[in-house]
C-alpha cells in the first residue's frame, strides 16, 4: 500500500506528518519508505544537491532507496516547482515519477509519497500535484497548516480531493501559529466542513512522541482495511 501526503500550501508540515506516518508503519514490522518525487529549495553538500525534506523522509525510512529513485526531480531554487524546472530546463514529467514510484513499490512493503507545495501546485504547465496523485491513483492524507486563513484554504483542498475520486483517508491539524486565537475552534468549523475525519491534531513545539502513538493507532485501522 502507498498513501499521498498532500497540504494546503508550503510549509504546513507535510513533511512531518509524512515521518511520523513513516515511522508509526515500521513500528509494526513492515519495510517502509518515503518519496519525495518533486523538491525545491535544495543546497550543495560536497558537490551533491541534498533536500531537507528528502533527509527527514530517508531518516524515518527503514528501507534506504536510492536518491534518484526517491527524489527524482531536485531542484535549487525555492520556488513553484514548474519554474524551477523551466530554469533548469528539466521538464518533470510523470511518467519519470511513475517508473520511479514503482521501482520504490518494488523494495518496500508500504510507501508514503509526500507532494510538494499544496494539492494544485503546478509541476509544468499542463500538470500539478493532483494530476500525480490521481495518476498514481493513491489515497490521500491532507495536512492543514493551522494558522489565519487556514479555513478556506482547507475546505477548497478538501473539495478538490473529494472531486477527483481518490480515496480520501483524512485530514491533520497541524497548529503552526502558537499564539493563533482559538485553533480549537477553527478545527471544529473544519470537522464541521471537511467530509473526511480528523486523524490528529499536532502542536507547535508539541510532544513528537504523543503525535507518534496517535499516528501509530491511525496506521493500525488503515492497516486492517489496506489489504
Amino acid at each position: 500500500m502507498s498513501i499521498f501526503i498532500t497540504g494546503t500550501d508550503t510549509g504546513c508540515g507535510k513533511t512531518y506528518v509524512s515521518a511520523l506516518l513513516i515511522r508509526a508503519i515500521a513500528m509494526q514490522g513492515y519495510q517502509v519508505a518515503g518519496m519525495k518525487p518533486v523538491a525545491t529549495g535544495a543546497e550543495k553538500l560536497e558537490d551533491k544537491l541534498i533536500h531537507e525534506d528528502d533527509q527527514i523522509l530517508l531518516e524515518a525510512s527503514n528501507v534506504a532507496l536510492g536518491q534518484k529513485l526517491r527524489n527524482p526531480y531536485l531542484f535549487t531554487p525555492a520556488c513553484s516547482p514548474h519554474i524551477a524546472a523551466l530554469e533548469a530546463n528539466e521538464p518533470i514529467r510523470l511518467g519519470k515519477i511513475v517508473d520511479a514510484y514503482n521501482l520504490c513499490k518494488i523494495a518496500t512493503d508500504y510507501l508514503v509519497v509526500e507532494g510538494v507545495g499544496g494539492w494544485r501546485a503546478p509541476l509544468s504547465a499542463s500538470d500539478s500535484v493532483a494530476d500525480l496523485a490521481t495518476t498514481l491513483g493513491l489515497p490521500v492524507v491532507l495536512v492543514v497548516g493551522v494558522k489565519l486563513g487556514c479555513i478556506n484554504h482547507a475546505v477548497l483542498t478538501a473539495e478538490a480531493i473529494k472531486a477527483s475520486g481518490l480515496r480520501f483517508l483524512g485530514w491533520v491539524a497541524n497548529v503552526l501559529d502558537p499564539l493563533m486565537h482559538d485553533p480549537g475552534g477553527n478545527i471544529s468549523y473544519l470537522e464541521s466542513k471537511i467530509d473526511s475525519p480528523l486523524l490528529m491534531r499536532c502542536d507547535f513545539g508539541g510532544d513528537t512522541n504523543g503525535d507518534l502513538e496517535v499516528m501509530d493507532n491511525f496506521v493500525k485501522q488503515i492497516l486492517k482495511v489496506a489489504e
